[in-house]
C-alpha cells in the first residue's frame, strides 16, 4: 500500500462499493438516481459531446498532414516495442472489448424496426437498412477511435518525448500548468479511473451474459445466477494468470489469438451468409455515411428527433469518452518507437475501417437474415435480448454448433484480452510514479487482482439482480470528465503541431519542450 497514490486508489474504489451496496440495498431508486443523473447530462451538455467529438475527428485528420505527423515517439532512437502486427491487434482487442460481439447483429435490429423521423424511410425497408448500417459506421469506426486517439497520442508524447510522469496530467501540464500537478493530477487520474472501472464492469456484464447465452445454446445448460458466476470467476483468474506473464506475453498472445479468430468468423458469415446482399448493403451504407457524416456528427437540423441522437449517438460518445482517458495511458504506452503518422494508422484509420468491415458483415447478415425471414432475429431480440441475436444469426448458417462455440470462445479471450491491458493502465496510474518502470516488473500485480476482482464482484451482482443497466449509466456519467481530459489533450496536441514542434526535434529537445510550453503560458 506504501507505493499507492492514495488520492487516485482509493476514492474511485469507495464510490464503486457505495454505488453496489446502494444498488443491493435499493435497486428501484440506485437506478432511477443514476438514470435521472445521466439524462441531465445528455440533455443539457449533449451538443458538446458532439462537438468535440467531431473535433477530434478533424484534429487527427489535421496533425497526420501536419510537421508534427513526422515526430517519432521517444525520440529518433526510439525503438518499437511492438511489431505492427501485434500493435494492430493489442489496440483492437484493447478498444473492442466485447462491444462490437455484442452489438454487431443486435442494434441494426433497433434501426431497421424503428428509424428515426429523420431518416425518411419506413421500418423494415432497404432504407431503413441502409440507415441502419450507416449508424453502426458512427457507433462504432472513425469518430470512437478519434476520441480514443486525441489522448493516447497527447499522452504518448508527453510521457515519451518529454519525460512528464505516467498520468493524464502530463500531458495536460502544458496548457493547465500547476494546477494540474499534485492534488489535481490524482483528482484527474481518479475521477478517469472510476470512469473507466464502471465501463469495464458494464462491459464485463454483456459479456458475461453473451458468454452464458452461447454456453446455454451450445450445451443447453439454462442460464442463471451460478452459471454467471463461474464465467465472471473463469475470466478474472485467466486475466489475473496472463498479468503475471507480462505484456510481451500475455496481451500480446492473447491478442493474436483474438484478432485470427474474429477474421476467421467474419470470413465465415460473409461467405456462409447472403453474401452479395451484404455487399449491396454495405456499399448503401458507405454512401449513407458519406454524406450524413457531417449533420449526424454535429446533430443537426433533426428537430423532435434529437432525443434520438441522445438516446443512441450521443449515449455511445459519452461512454467512448469515458473509457478513452485511462485506455490513452495504455494505447500511448505501447505506441514507442513509432511516428505520429504511424500512430494515427495503427490506432485509428486500421481499426475504424476493421469496424466499418465487421459492422457490414455481421450487421448486414442480420438485417438480410432477419428481413428473409420475417423477423426471426427481432423475436430473438424482443424475447431473449441482444445477446441472443448473435446466436440466432448462427442458428440460420451451416455448422451451428462449430461456429457458436467459435463465438463463445473469441468473446472469452476478447474481454480476458481488454480487461488485462485495461487494468495494466489501472494499476499503473494508481503507483507512484518512482515506482512506473517496477510496475513493469510486475509491482503492481495487487492492484490488477483488487481492480480485477472488484470489476468481477460489480458485474456479477450486476447481471444476476438485472442491473447492469445501473452500471452502464455510472459509466455514462463518467463521459463528462473523459470529455474535459480529451478537451485538454486536444488543446495540447493544438499546441505541438501548429506552434511547439518540427519533423526535425532532436530528442533532447523533445525533452525539454514541455517546459518551455509551460513557462509561455
Amino acid at each position: 500500500m506504501r507505493h499507492t497514490r492514495p488520492l487516485v486508489f482509493w476514492p474511485p474504489a469507495l464510490i464503486l462499493v457505495l454505488a453496489l451496496s446502494a444498488s443491493l440495498i435499493d435497486f428501484k431508486d440506485f437506478l432511477a438516481a443514476a438514470t435521472a443523473a445521466n439524462e441531465w447530462i445528455l440533455e443539457n451538455i449533449g451538443w458538446l459531446f458532439s462537438l468535440s467529438s467531431f473535433g477530434a475527428v478533424l484534429l487527427m485528420a489535421g496533425i497526420f498532414f501536419s510537421p508534427l505527423g513526422a515526430v517519432r515517439i521517444g525520440g529518433e532512437g526510439a525503438k518499437p516495442v511492438l511489431k505492427r502486427w501485434n500493435w494492430f491487434a493489442i489496440t483492437l482487442c484493447t478498444t473492442i472489448a466485447t462491444g462490437i460481439l455484442f452489438w454487431g447483429t443486435a442494434e441494426p435490429l433497433f434501426h431497421l424496426n424503428s428509424p428515426p423521423e429523420f431518416a425518411h424511410v419506413a421500418k423494415r425497408t432497404e432504407g431503413a437498412a441502409a440507415f441502419a448500417i450507416s449508424t453502426l459506421f458512427m457507433h462504432w469506426s472513425i469518430t470512437p477511435y478519434s476520441i480514443y486517439a486525441v489522448p493516447s497520442l497527447a499522452f504518448a508524447l508527453a510521457y515519451y518525448n518529454f519525460k512528464a510522469p505516467y498520468s493524464l496530467s502530463g500531458p495536460l501540464s502544458v496548457v493547465f500548468g500547476d494546477l494540474v500537478r499534485g492534488k489535481g493530477a490524482a483528482i484527474i487520474d481518479a475521477a478517469a479511473l472510476f470512469a473507466l472501472v464502471a465501463g469495464v464492469a458494464a462491459s464485463l456484464g454483456a459479456g458475461v451474459m453473451t458468454l452464458s447465452g452461447g454456453i446455454g445454446a451450445v450445451t443447453g445448460l439454462q442460464d442463471g445466477v451460478i452459471i454467471r458466476l463461474v464465467i465472471t470467476g473463469v475470466i478474472v483468474a485467466t486475466y489475473v494468470v496472463s498479468s503475471v506473464s507480462g505484456l510481451q506475453r500475455g496481451i500480446k498472445f492473447l491478442s493474436d489469438i483474438n484478432i485470427r479468430f474474429f477474421f476467421m468468423l467474419a470470413a465465415f458469415v460473409l461467405f456462409a451468409g447472403p453474401t452479395f446482399a451484404i455487399f449491396r448493403l454495405g456499399a448503401e451504407g458507405v454512401f449513407e455515411y458519406a454524406r450524413d457524416f457531417l449533420p449526424r456528427s454535429l446533430d443537426l437540423g433533426f428537430g423532435a428527433d434529437s432525443s434520438w441522437s441522445r438516446d443512441w449517438t450521443i449515449f455511445y460518445y459519452a461512454n467512448w469518452l469515458a473509457w478513452a482517458p485511462i485506455t490513452a495511458l495504455f494505447l500511448g504506452r505501447i505506441s514507442v518507437g513509432y511516428t505520429v503518422r504511424e500512430f494515427i494508422l495503427f490506432n485509428l484509420v486500421a481499426p475504424a475501417l476493421f469496424g466499418m468491415l465487421w459492422m457490414i458483415i455481421f450487421g448486414g447478415a442480420a438485417i438480410q437474415l432477419d428481413l428473409s425471414s420475417g423477423g426471426d432475429l427481432t423475436a430473438a431480440l424482443r424475447n431473449d435480448g441482444p445477446e441472443a441475436v448473435m446466436y440466432s444469426l448462427l442458428d440460420a448458417l451451416p455448422w451451428t454448433a462449430v461456429f457458436a462455440s467459435t463465438f463463445v470462445f473469441t468473446t472469452f479471450i476478447s474481454f480476458v484480452t481488454a480487461m488485462d491491458s485495461n487494468t495494466h493502465s489501472i494499476a499503473s496510474v494508481c503507483l507512484k510514479e518512482r515506482r512506473q518502470e517496477d510496475e513493469a516488473k510486475g509491482a503492481g500485480l495487487w492492484i490488477k487482482i483488487f481492480w480485477g476482482v472488484l470489476i468481477g464482484a460489480v458485474a456479477w451482482v450486476m447481471t444476476s439482480t438485472n442491473g447492469v443497466d445501473g452500471i452502464r449509466m455510472l459509466s455514462t456519467l463518467g463521459g463528462v470528465p473523459g470529455l474535459i481530459i480529451m478537451l485538454g489533450c486536444g488543446a495540447v496536441l493544438v499546441r505541438l503541431a501548429f506552434t511547439g514542434m518540427t519533423p526535425r526535434d532532436s530528442e533532447k529537445k523533445n525533452e525539454s519542450a514541455l517546459s518551455a510550453h509551460s513557462s509561455s503560458l
